[in-house]
């Protein structure tokens, strides 16, 4: 459409969200170069620039009507204390906000945070946390080595993202629980109204089609005929399996759609059930 305004994708420059990020948005379809210091992207096949800002400043950018879209951390949200409306989760980045006490404390929940110093670089996010569950604490701003804090007195206990936990370890540090879950989300400028809708919509479902097939695959595989009931029992597809006969008389292909996760333990199964030639497939993309 000549002279239609294009959308507006702001995505970070920097961090943990980047890679997985560009990674999706190729698989998607779009057609874009990142530079080294170029700020935009402009995609050539559909009407989309990308931004290329820094991470905390997406939140910002969408906001503020600078971008239409953007994709950031769930926990970036709640630390800048913005409402926007998630227009997808995108399942990558996943990490927790999370408590963590030195290994010799007392304390074994949340609960026992209450009227004690927690240190954190995400204060906002632990001042909601403490007014929604009524667990009043006192917040320790730090920019950096949160970890360190209960061995210096700073603090009884922390506050950071993890993923693994690892490093808490590290610091002779341990869990006691989780303040919220996080992962990266595509998020909307609210009220847009000269933004073509279009574009934006198909963006959400070309991005849920990607991350919809990668926890999928595609499986292929001969049988005979009379061993179709025990292979469909084994095979819980997106709506049963495709059945295709074969040129030899009694004998099948069975097409089915199954999940990712699955794949390893379905496999030695399918052979025990009759099943031969087996292929597995990875789907690009997947509507379902």
């Amino acid at each position: 459409m000549t002279g239609a305004r294009r959308v507006t994708l702001a995505v970070p420059n920097k961090g943990r969200l980047v890679g997985p990020t560009l990674d999706l948005l190729h698989d998607a379809g779009l057609v874009f170069e990142e530079r080294d210091r170029s700020l935009v992207a402009h995609v050539e096949n559909v009407p989309i620039d990308i931004l290329f800002v820094r991470t905390g400043d997406v939140v910002e950018f969408v906001r503020d009507h600078v971008a239409d879209v953007g994709v950031t951390g769930a926990d970036l949200l709640v630390e800048a204390g913005v409402s926007l409306p998630v227009v997808r989760r995108l399942g990558y980045g996943r990490c927790r906000l999370t408590a963590a006490v030195p290994k010799d404390s007392a304390l074994t929940c949340l609960g026992d945070l209450g009227g004690l110093r927690v240190a954190t670089a995400h204060p906002n996010s632990v001042r909601a946390w403490s007014a929604s569950s009524g667990i009043r604490v006192e917040v320790v701003p730090l920019s950096g080595a949160v970890e360190v804090a209960p061995r210096f007195g700073l603090a009884d206990a922390i506050v950071d993202l993890v993923s693994s936990g690892e490093t808490l370890a590290a610091n002779g540090l341990r869990e006691v629980g989780d303040l919220l879950a996080s992962e990266a989300v595509l998020v909307r400028s609210p009220g847009v109204t000269d933004a073509p809708g279009d574009a934006i919509d198909a963006l959400s479902t070309m991005l849920g089609a990607v991350l919809e097939g990668r926890r999928r695959k595609y499986l292929m595989m001969n049988a005979r005929a009379d061993r179709l009931a025990d292979l469909e029992a084994l095979l819980p597809g997106l709506s049963g399996p495709s059945v295709i006969p074969l040129a030899h008389a009694g004998m099948i292909a069975i097409h089915a759609v199954v999940g990712a996760d699955d794949v390893w333990g379905l496999l030695p199964r399918l052979k025990a059930a009759g099943a031969s030639g087996i292929l597995v497939v990875p789907i690009e993309k997947l509507i379902a």
